[in-house]
């Protein structure tokens, strides 16, 4: 165990071996200089390595932005193209529709009275001039009977009227002599000439009480007529809305509504055509009804009339178009589309919708020639959907670019795809 040292007293080296270590030696001035020289050697040097490497960075880094900025300015990119096509001398368009019959007619009764028979009901297929209710009303024949009767008392009094003008006839050439020789009283004589011109007056006025009492005959022998309801031509009763016994009335404006009946051997159809479509639209254009609920048939037909005018509120042109129904397949008021073919009479082309380039001055669309792109202006006609109908801007055989690069400008060098040229159908 050692003594421990005081603290104010330096502690003793540690001897090894019981040899002390020789005491420590102070550096010469010399020395320090020279210490001081290769620090200072090693800082420039190091500080001349750091600026040596880092100019060589950014050397190889100005090299490499220049190569960059040359192959960019020297490199031509590759697009898709497709070839612009007309679209036809026809223009197809298809539009919602609902069929129509041919003819309608709504059928009121005209003579007042009770159904006694009933003939149809609805959905059979009557003729024209076929019977469909017989009404009775047996006033109407008393009120015939009586004005017949009441006919022959005219015509009666007609005769008796020309039998009182007869006699006056007579008695005036008769008395027109005497009158003339002074042997008749000249008063006598203008008896008797008034008296024949009131014959001829009673004449005219029972000959117009006999025209009177016909045209009463005629309207009450119509309303007989008018008992028998018949079908105004060939077609399907669609609506009926009597029974025998029923009670009907005669009126021009609150007749009771009988029957309704159709012609279904035609069928008409009534579209609205929009304005891109309409110019070049007249009667004889070829078009084509189809029904979903009637798959795998298609019933064609032709334009037969249109409004001739646009809609202002729709800006669309009302067509009709007929369809031969002879099996009567196609039924009045069925929900159906119908396909138009109309002629253009402008020229169109088709572009495809991936080659449209949208900007604050409208719709444009890159077309490459000469391995240049060109970008051009477009005027729309109708939208396809996968295909633009344009009928300004482009040419037919152009090749425009498909989905173009934002940075495309015009009159940057591009190259067309060898494998993606195809052509717009």
């Amino acid at each position: 165990m050692t003594d421990e040292v005081p603290p104010d007293r330096p502690a003793a080296p540690d001897t090894v071996g019981g040899t002390e270590p020789p005491p420590p030696q102070n550096p010469t001035p010399r020395q320090r200089r020279w210490g001081g020289r290769l620090l200072a050697i090693g800082v420039l040097v190091l500080l001349g390595g750091s600026l040596a490497l880092g100019a060589s960075r950014h050397y190889s880094q100005q090299r490499e932005v220049a190569a960059a900025a040359e192959q960019r300015r020297n490199f031509v990119p590759s697009v898709r193209v497709a070839t612009v096509q007309s679209s036809g001398p026809t223009l197809t368009v298809s539009l919602p529709a609902t069929t129509l019959a041919f003819a309608t007619a709504n059928i009121y009764a005209r003579a007042s009275g009770y159904i006694d028979k009933r003939n149809v009901d609805i959905g059979d297929r009557v003729k024209a001039d076929e019977l469909l209710a017989q009404i009775t009303a047996p006033e109407l024949d008393h009120q015939i009977s009586q004005a017949q009767a009441t006919l022959a008392q005219y015509e009666a009094s007609v005769q008796q009227a020309r039998a009182n003008k007869d006699l006056a006839q007579v008695t005036w050439q008769r008395d027109t002599p005497l009158v003339d020789k002074g042997w008749v009283t000249p008063q006598q004589g203008d008896t008797d000439r008034l008296t024949l011109q009131s014959r001829d007056a009673a004449v005219g006025i029972a000959q117009a009480n006999v025209a009177a009492q016909q045209a009463l005959v005629q309207v009450l022998s119509q309303q007989k007529a008018y008992q028998r309801v018949v079908a105004p031509f060939d077609g399907i009763i669609t609506q009926r809305n009597i029974d025998v016994g029923t009670l009907v009335q005669a009126d021009a404006t609150s007749g009771t509504f009988m029957f309704t009946i159709m012609q279904s051997h035609v069928i008409r159809t009534q579209v609205y055509v929009p304005q891109d479509a309409a110019f070049g639209l007249h009667p004889g254009v070829e078009a084509v009804v189809r029904v979903a609920e009637i798959p795998g048939r298609t019933f064609p037909g032709k334009v037969t009339r249109t409004a001739d005018a646009l809609q202002p509120g729709t800006r669309t042109l009302l067509t009709e178009v007929d369809i031969p129904n002879p099996d009567g397949e196609l039924r009045p008021g069925t929900y159906c589309t119908v396909e138009l073919h109309i002629p253009r009479d402008s020229p169109s082309f088709l572009v495809s919708a991936d080659a449209l380039i949208f900007n604050a001055d409208g719709l444009h669309v890159a077309v490459l020639e000469d391995g240049v792109a060109h970008i051009r202006k477009i005027l729309v006609a109708r939208d396809l959907g996968k295909e633009i109908e344009v009928r300004d801007g482009v040419r037919q055989g152009d090749q425009v670019i498909l989905n173009p690069p934002i940075e495309l400008a015009d009159g940057s060098k591009v190259k067309p795809r060898p494998e993606a040229a195809t052509a717009s159908k």
